[in-house]
């Protein structure tokens, strides 16, 4: 599938960010738009939006601060459900191809094997809600559009776990050891997603880095690489009680994505990556 010209929308942030750079570096036309350009709280400024001209609309913002959802679900609700579906619906009249990103918080975390694309949504906490509501939407519009879901994201740049736990400076970190997922980095993400927009897949799709890990165990590799003097600890999710509860298991089915564009790069060597990279302050 030929990529013509691309409007990326939340190009400030990690994925817009990494989507950026891998346009940039392949030499195909974007056009960047950042929160303070379209806010997605803003239905009717994006449902005005202008998509003329652009082949592809990437929708990398959402409302990603997910303790925060518990006491704002009507404003998460608006980013990641209404806004998603009437992007997708704008984009479906214009003709442009639609991809925007969900979570694997759209599962309970009951599981006790990877959760398959398909698998039926049963969200435990608001934010997970939220991104439902916006899947559920994108099934009702009768046009091209493209689903990633995803899981534990992380970048070079951004506020994320990579980079806190790189920078720690307290002697002791206890990190929960009950939740077990996939982390991604933001630039795999965004090149296992053009990878399949260029074989004009749609749909809902997984992709993260390859294999899985608990935090603890994530923690404690970005310690290691990070050569930061402290240790890291054990606990459980009743230990350190959050306003929003997490599922314990929201490994995602990668197989079907693999099969397509190929096998993901473990999560430890896209970590080591980053690490470096925070390292050598690039």
């Amino acid at each position: 599938m030929t990529i013509e010209r691309v409007l990326i929308i939340g190009a400030g942030g990690m994925l817009g960010r990494a989507w950026c750079g891998l346009l940039r570096a392949h030499g195909i036309p974007f056009e960047p738009l950042g929160r303070e350009g379209l806010d997605l709280e803003d239905l009717a400024a994006v449902g005005a939006l202008r998509l003329s001209g652009y082949s592809h609309v990437i929708n990398c913002a959402a409302w990603t601060a997910v303790d925060d959802a518990e006491a704002a679900e009507a404003r998460a609700h608006t980013v990641n459900g209404a806004a998603v579906g009437t992007l997708a619906r704008r984009c479906a009249e214009s003709g442009a191809r639609f991809v925007t990103y969900s979570t694997d918080y759209v599962f309970d975390g009951l599981a006790s094997r990877p959760y398959p694309a398909d698998a039926p949504h049963r969200p435990v906490n608001a934010y997970g809600r939220s991104k439902a509501a916006g899947e559920a939407l994108l099934r009702q519009v009768d046009g091209p559009w493209l689903c990633v879901r995803t899981s534990w994201v992380y970048a070079p740049w951004g506020r994320n776990f990579v980079r806190t736990i790189a920078g720690a400076a307290r002697p002791v970190l206890r990190v929960v050891h009950d939740q077990r997922g996939r982390p991604t980095s933001a630039e795999g993400l965004a090149r296992t997603s053009l990878g399949l927009v260029l074989r004009g897949a749609s749909g809902i799709w997984h992709a993260t880095d390859g294999g899985e890990c608990t935090w603890f165990e994530l923690a404690r590799e970005i310690v290691r690489l990070a050569g930061a003097p402290c240790a890291v600890e054990p606990c459980t999710s009743a230990e350190f009680p959050r306003p929003a509860p997490r599922p314990a298991y929201s490994v995602l089915d990668i197989g079907e994505t693999e099969r397509a564009v190929g096998p993901m790069i473990p999560w430890q060597s896209a970590v080591a990556d980053v690490v470096r990279r925070l390292r050598a302050g690039a």
